[in-house]
């Protein structure tokens, strides 16, 4: 049992869970997932494929006929996180097939390790299949394997990602996203729907539903009306409520039409979540990042959301130190952090991206002045989270149990995002819940990130 710390990346997704016994002769592929939740899908659609053809999942290097290394390369810290997880891959197994976004960049990878068995971009599914079937063939058994595969899920059994469009059409100046996965484009809301009445049926309680810009979903294909489903994010989100499942909205930009989510919060209809990446409250630094500089209309459309949904959580991610940040603007971010009150932030310091056109920006902030800054700002952001959590101290909620252990079950409100939010720890008479329940607690004390509660 652990406390949520308060400097989790925003390009980190929850840990894969991996487990499946290996029949006699079955080819076996380990998987390595880093990068965003996006890519934890990525990495499912791929292992569901191969399962259909017989292979099974190894959980261990050594379990393994060969290792799919899923890469990030978000950042420039995570480049080098990827490269360090293919040479630890290779080191422990030596086949190793590299995917994902820093696939894009394949000479940057056989530079520095030259043995991997071959590089694919992002979402090239077939590549990497082919790549698997060079390196192990497939040896299905047609009594088991040849059959409809059941989807293999790198999260536990009651969550599960929904992902709902690739790419994005924003030209943020520190990201290369963009140029990895390319412009948006939404999956048709039919299929979107097929896939979480799946999810659902087999058991999921809470679907989390992200892509690049949730905002936008359905831009590209001009809104598309297909059996019954319009490709557009306030239907989408009111079909998909309609299941019966917890639906908390990720990576939510605050365009005018979001305000017609927040009555479907307010009735229940999907959770009062919204996770928007403001990034910066300046207008010269969003100028500089070149996203839309409405800082203080921001604020308006948040006193518009909890007049409302007066419960809505709203989460955001930040970046200080971005070149040209002055002590002023940075002073203009913790001002608007107060008055803003969100309920979950996150921070990190800016880096150089190969390709990133911040890079040629003058005014490099020294690292010091970077680290002072993420300094305060999180202790700014402490303050809030742990006067908001005092507040829910006597009150009741619905939860739902992630684990249960010796010592308590860990738990989420609506408030909370697994992995990158706080937990509620029930450490008295929890011997009765089981992973996936969804009961009502009271809360009993607030720590910074994390609540203690009963059963009630």
């Amino acid at each position: 049992m652990s406390t949520n710390p308060p400097d989790l990346r925003p390009d980190i997704a929850p840990t894969a869970h991996l487990s499946e016994t290996r029949r006699d002769g079955q080819p076996m592929i380990g998987m390595v997932s880093l990068g965003c939740p996006k890519a934890l899908v990525d990495s499912e659609r791929i292992l569901t494929r191969l399962r259909a053809e017989g292979y099974g999942v190894s959980p261990d290097y050594s379990g393994a006929d060969a290792v799919i290394v899923n890469t990030c390369g978000f950042l420039d810290s995570a480049k080098a996180e990827s490269l360090d997880a293919i040479g630890e891959a290779l080191s422990e197994n030596g086949r190793v097939i590299v995917t994902g976004c820093l696939g894009a960049e394949p000479e940057y990878i056989t530079g520095v390790h030259p043995r991997v068995m071959a590089v694919t971009g992002p979402h090239q599914y077939e590549q990497v299949l082919d790549a698997v079937h060079a390196a192990v063939p497939p040896a299905p058994d047609p009594f088991i394997d040849l059959l409809p595969a059941q989807a293999v899920s790198l999260t536990p059994r009651h969550y599960s990602y929904l992902k709902i469009s690739e790419g994005c059409n924003h030209k943020c100046k520190f990201c290369i996203i963009p140029d990895m996965r390319g412009r948006l484009a939404s999956r048709p809301a039919h299929a979107v729907m097929r896939e979480a009445e799946r999810l659902v049926d087999s058991g999921v309680k809470e679907l989390l539903v992200i892509s690049q810009d949730t905002s936008a979903y359905g831009v590209d294909i001009k809104h598309t009306e297909a059996d019954g489903h319009r490709a557009h994010i306030t239907d989408l989100a009111r079909d998909l409520g309609s299941l019966g499942a917890w639906v908390r909205l990720h990576y939510v930009y605050p365009y005018p039409h979001v305000r017609q989510l927040i009555p479907l919060m307010a009735d229940g209809l999907v959770l009062p979540y919204l996770d928007i990446p403001f990034q910066h409250a300046h207008p010269d630094t969003l100028k500089r990042m070149a996203r839309p500089a409405a800082a203080s209309k921001t604020l308006d459309e948040i006193t518009a959301w909890r007049a409302v949904c007066p419960d809505i959580t709203l989460r955001s991610t930040f970046i200080v130190g971005y070149p040209g940040e002055t002590e002023a603007e940075f002073e203009t971010l913790l001002d608007w952090l107060d008055e803003a009150q969100l309920d979950r932030v996150g921070c990190f310091q800016y880096e150089n991206v190969a390709g990133a056109r911040s890079n040629a920006l003058p005014d490099h902030v020294p690292e010091e002045i970077k680290q002072d800054r993420w300094d305060r700002f999180m202790a700014r952001a402490q303050a809030i989270s742990e006067a908001k959590l005092a507040a829910k101290v006597g009150r009741r909620m619905e939860v739902i149990v992630d684990e249960v252990d010796a010592e308590a079950a860990t738990c989420r409100t609506k408030a909370d995002a697994p992995e990158i939010d706080g937990n509620l720890f029930v450490d008295e008479g929890f011997e009765g819940l089981s992973v996936g329940d969804i009961v009502t607690v009271e809360v009993e004390e607030a720590g910074e990130y994390d609540l203690w509660g009963r059963v009630v």
